[in-house]
């Protein structure tokens, strides 16, 4: 369980911040700060795994926090943090990076952009705890640097087609099988949203429907749906029915 405190002087920010991410499963918020004096002291108590930062505080920049959280000797220094501010400037976002950020989201944003980055930090993490000696390929995937995949969406494996391909659907089955030739994302489909479901389906054990996709991504019902089809079109997930006592069976996704 990755253990979160979400610092933010507006404290309706703070509880919509702990919200969603909530929503998140492998998330738990551990506590709210409004300051950064409560935030340093709720570091030291409570050693959450990560820290979502604002950079306007009352008392002193976010930037002034991570710097000390950074100091040596500070306990809970190895505290991660994920910047979530209304400041656009150049020089902040600097300092965000030197102070080893893992990410910088600018306010107003979706819903879906804070569980996207959420959801890149839990994959990283489990990267990282598997990885015993890493070699350069498993180092370049986790700081995200190498040569860019085919498709930013995934990179197909041999054999195996990608997300930006046509599809035809297999007779008398439940999923759809990928045809030869690439294409470009359909319309009303972006590689950034694809990821987010894709983060979310893959992460689902028992898979999921439209509206547990939804609530997991931060998107509409719809078009969580849109992103589930596209996906079982591309042959990158199955379709199974769930039944239930009445009414029309459930849609689940299933990555394959």
């Amino acid at each position: 369980m990755i253990r979160v405190l979400v610092v933010d002087d507006d404290f309706m920010v703070a509880r919509l911040h702990g919200r969603q991410v909530g929503q998140l499963p492998g998330f738990t918020v551990v506590g709210e700060a409004r300051s950064g004096a409560e935030a340093l002291a709720a570091i030291r108590k409570l050693r959450p795994d990560l820290v979502l930062l604002d950079i306007y505080l009352p008392d002193m920049s976010g930037l002034d926090v991570l710097r000390e959280l950074r100091r040596g000797g500070f306990p809970g220094s190895e505290t991660d943090v994920l910047v979530v501010t209304a400041a656009r400037d150049a020089d902040t976002v600097r300092g965000a990076l030197r102070g080893g950020a893992v990410h910088y989201v600018i306010k107003p944003f979706e819903a879906g952009v804070l569980h996207e980055r959420l959801l890149h930090y839990a994959r990283r993490n489990r990267e990282l705890r598997a990885i015993s000696a890493p070699a350069q390929d498993d180092v370049d995937r986790v700081f995200a640097a190498g040569p860019a995949p085919p498709d930013p969406v995934a990179a197909p494996g041999p054999g195996a087609a990608g997300y930006g391909t046509a599809a035809a659907a297999s007779p008398g089955s439940g999923t759809a099988r990928p045809a030869a030739g690439a294409v470009r994302l359909p319309k009303g489909v972006t590689e950034q949203t694809a990821a987010l479901v894709r983060e979310a389906l893959t992460d689902a054990e028992d898979g999921l429907s439209a509206s547990e996709c939804a609530a997991l991504t931060g998107l509409s019902r719809v078009s969580a749906r849109r992103y589930l089809e596209y996906f079982a079109t591309a042959g990158r997930a199955a379709v199974r029915l769930r039944y239930g006592t009445a009414g029309r069976p459930e849609r689940r996704y299933h990555w394959l």
